[in-house]
């Protein structure tokens, strides 16, 4: 069994009751092979991921009021969804410490993204039971930090063009138009840069290798900057209160 003290240094966490991790370390393939008394890091999964969803929901809505349900569900489950949870247990390298059965051993079982996202996710229910919400959400905002930064955008929008239509459909039924400014480059490597409009005012532009591309770019761009007066507004308003 690894010694868990260099995990605890990457983790920047240290455990009042280290068994807790090592509990979320222990893989369910440990029951399978030595009988159903063995406890395994499922139920603190289930626990993390609960945690997790309700971190990131609070995050993504404080930071973006102007998005509906929509746009940050989609959000949030682009932020937990499996890829991005076992590149999380990666980078801490849990694949190291995991307590697993011989045949997951044989079986590369360190190194599967399903068993390090699963990992993962015990961790945080594990820091949560040891700490409480507060060092669990500290350490699920330091780790998503380093990966997405600040959130200052809404991360992986998988229709911008989707979402500024459902943002100004709040004002207008007017819907927002697109036009081609210009094409460059050789034909093999064309470079389309686009502009988008709604009522007669250019919102944002975004350049591509090809039209689609170039709209959705100008579309996230737009998004970007239609959410930045707020945030103005209300960074002055903060500004005023604090010097009477």
């Amino acid at each position: 069994m690894s010694d868990l003290g260099p995990l605890q240094s990457r983790l920047g966490y240290a455990f009042r009751d280290v068994e807790l991790l090592r509990l979320a370390l222990t893989h369910p393939s440990v029951a399978h092979e030595h009988g159903n008394n063995v406890h395994h890091n499922q139920r603190l999964e289930f626990l993390g991921d609960a945690v997790l969803q309700l971190v990131l929901t609070r995050v993504l809505y404080e930071r973006f009021p102007d998005f509906g349900e929509g746009p940050l569900t989609k959000a949030r489950a682009q932020l937990v969804n499996r890829r991005s949870l076992a590149e999380h247990g990666l980078r801490l390298e849990l694949g190291l410490h995991l307590i697993l059965s011989r045949g997951e051993e044989l079986n590369h079982g360190r190194e599967r993204p399903s068993t390090l996202a699963d990992a993962f996710e015990a961790l945080l229910g594990a820091i949560f039971m040891d700490g409480g919400f507060e060092a669990a959400q500290e350490f699920i905002l330091r780790q998503f930090r380093d990966v997405f930064g600040d959130l200052e955008v809404l991360p992986n929008l998988e229709n911008p063009k989707g979402e500024l239509q459902e943002v100004l459909q709040a004002r207008s039924p007017e819907p927002p138009r697109y036009i081609m400014l210009s094409v460059s480059g050789p034909d093999h490597d064309r470079v389309f840069e686009c502009a988008v409009f709604y009522r007669k005012e250019e919102l944002g532009r975004g350049t591509g290798k090809s039209k689609k591309e170039a709209e959705s770019q100008a579309a996230l761009n737009a998004l970007v900057a239609l959410r930045q007066p707020a945030k103005e507004s209300n960074a002055a308003q903060s500004e005023a209160g604090n010097n009477p």
